[in-house]
């Protein structure tokens, strides 16, 4: 697929998402809305459109350096145990410190994303098997745990409710003042750009980076702080969005190789197209009221996922 088509597609749904919702705002209002047309654009539509792109392109590069990293093609940060550490640590960061900023929320997370995939990297390291699927399903099970010590936590101190809202992807309570903290991973994701080749090097293993040079500890160390920074701003901003970064990388590979350098932009653009396309799809369904983006991305996203399964070649 031409990156001219993505590019293209992505300007057409982004269009039309500033147009689908519940407050009437027609096409040819474009050129006079009234006042409160405009409040539902500035406040609510276009706050929108810029999370949804802003996650939907950290989510699937966050998981592209984590398959390169960990060479593996199952490996993202919902099967990783990234998402379930960074979760864990925003119930900690609330119950030790109840009126704490959404800064602080976001370091504490960051904190325990960070932990969590690296001991889940430490795992990888100490595994005797090599196969793809017996990984995935032992960083399932990895965050499985993390997950239920999260679910126990917030029943024993009723915050429980608190947890779903984030572990549930939803845009719809995006609103202008409530964003915001996305543009933290905006630097964050670009930094990918940068590290890009050295990333395609350390995925070729230690030995192979340590004779062309590179500090391997080094450029791991920075991939997993790429992978936990942007995985606990988006969890808390707008919640979980499960399998985008697992499908995506895996659907861009198949046709842009897997050079991390040639295939970056082809994900950043395909996940934000694909996020984009299932928050139209959860507003349009059952309008006026709005399916969840995270249930829409994990039905597709399950479904892309099986196909996946059915069609990798089994090894010798």
């Amino acid at each position: 697929m031409k990156i001219s088509y993505l590019w293209a597609l992505l300007l057409v749904l982004s269009f039309l998402s500033l147009f689908v919702g519940v407050a009437n705002i027609r096409l040819w209002d474009i050129f006079h809305l009234t006042a409160a047309q405009q409040e539902v654009l500035w406040i609510s539509r276009i706050p929108r459109l810029l999370s949804i792109l802003i996650a939907g392109v950290g989510m699937s590069v966050i998981g592209l350096i984590m398959q390169q990293l960990a060479r593996n093609k199952f490996v993202s940060p919902t099967t990783a145990g990234t998402a379930d550490s960074a979760s864990l640590g925003i119930l900690v960061a609330m119950l030790l410190f109840p009126g704490a900023t959404p800064l602080v929320k976001v370091l504490v997370a960051f904190v325990f994303a960070l932990l969590g995939t690296m001991l889940f990297m430490r795992i990888l390291r100490v595994l005797r098997f090599r196969d793809p699927i017996l990984i995935a399903l032992v960083g399932l099970m990895f965050g499985g745990i993390i997950g239920s010590v999260t679910v126990f936590l917030a029943l024993k101190y009723d915050m429980m409710q608190s947890v779903s809202s984030w572990l549930h992807g939803d845009f719809s309570v995006v609103l202008k003042g409530r964003y915001e903290l996305l543009y933290v991973s905006v630097p964050i994701i670009a930094l990918a750009y940068v590290y890009a080749n050295r990333f395609t090097i350390v995925g070729m293993g230690e030995d192979f980076s340590v004779n062309l040079g590179l500090n391997f500890r080094h450029i791991m160390q920075v991939g997993l702080v790429i992978v936990a920074l942007v995985s606990a701003v988006i969890l808390l901003t707008v919640g979980s969005l499960p399998f985008l970064g697992l499908i995506i990388p895996n659907i861009v590979s198949l046709y842009k190789g897997d050079n991390l350098r040639n295939s970056l932009s082809h994900t950043a653009l395909l996940g934000a197209v694909f996020v984009l396309a299932c928050d139209i799809l959860g507003r349009v369904i059952i309008y006026p009221f709005e399916i969840s983006v995270g249930l829409m991305a994990g039905l597709f996203g399950s479904a892309i996922f099986l196909y996946l399964l059915v069609r990798r070649k089994p090894h010798a």
